[in-house]
């Protein structure tokens, strides 16, 4: 199936690793054009340059006021043109309600939640008709995760944003939709396991509450994302996307 992404032009933040880098692999593999974004110079010039010659690798933190446009300047000085964006960033620091703290919540809504809709903003004053803005929510959009109560509550927040936005722009034909990764095989999901006494018997427990049985790769999440950002879901928008195996028990 042809995508559609060819010389298409992508932003696509938290891509050094993880979810971000996987979705900008699938997305250069079909042919797009990407401007990846993360905290540390060195760790974004070796991503873009894994990602090869069409990938632009800029150091830019989320949370920073000018990061939007600075991103979105790069890709039109590069590329000449921008379709869409891909919002992804580190999840925010584990912990239940009684042990994260103010400065751990005002981070995480700097990075998390106001980057974004920074982000978001710029890019719909940019993309004119058949553009799209992606972002890589949670599982906890739906349904609280232990342990996790920063991206519990942040998530939904902007999910809600992200359906308002659908809503706002859809009459302009710019799409937005969300990724709710579940378990995937990711630094982060190693890390999480981690914090457990026994870390292979927490990611056996986990992998047995879902109904295919283990965790996906970020190939997978990165494909799912590759064809949501793409001109072959073009009538595909305001969705909520699980990538999570089944985990996910409602409709």
């Amino acid at each position: 199936m042809d995508l559609g992404l060819k010389d298409r032009v992508y932003v696509v933040t938290g891509a050094t690793r993880g979810l971000g880098h996987a979705a900008a692999r699938e997305l250069v593999a079909d042919g797009a054009r990407v401007v990846i974004s993360g905290r540390d110079e060195k760790t974004v010039d070796e991503a873009a340059a894994a990602l090869g010659p069409n990938a632009l690798g800029i150091a830019a933190d989320n949370a920073a006021p000018d990061t939007a446009e600075r991103l979105i300047r790069a890709a039109r000085q590069e590329y000449g043109r921008l379709d869409g964006v891909l919002i992804s960033v580190g999840g925010p620091a584990p912990g239940f309600a009684a042990d994260n703290t103010d400065e751990q919540w005002q981070a995480a809504f700097d990075s998390v939640f106001l980057g974004a809709v920074r982000l978001a903003r710029a890019a719909a004053a940019e993309l004119g008709e058949g553009g799209v803005i992606g972002f890589v929510l949670s599982g906890s959009v739906h349904e609280p995760i232990a342990g996790l109560t920063i991206s519990n509550g942040l998530r939904p927040g902007l999910a809600g944003f992200a359906k308002s936005l659908s809503v706002e722009l859809g009459p302009r034909g710019i799409r937005v939709v969300g990724l709710l990764p579940g378990r995937i095989s990711t630094d982060r999901m190693r890390q999480l396991d981690g914090l457990s006494p026994d870390p292979e018997a927490t990611r056996a427990a986990n992998e047995a509450r879902v109904p295919l049985r283990r965790y996906g790769t970020p190939e997978e999440f990165g494909r799912a994302a590759a064809f949501v950002l793409s001109p072959a879901a073009s009538y595909m928008t305001g969705v909520m996307l699980p990538v999570d195996g089944g985990a996910r028990h409602g409709f």
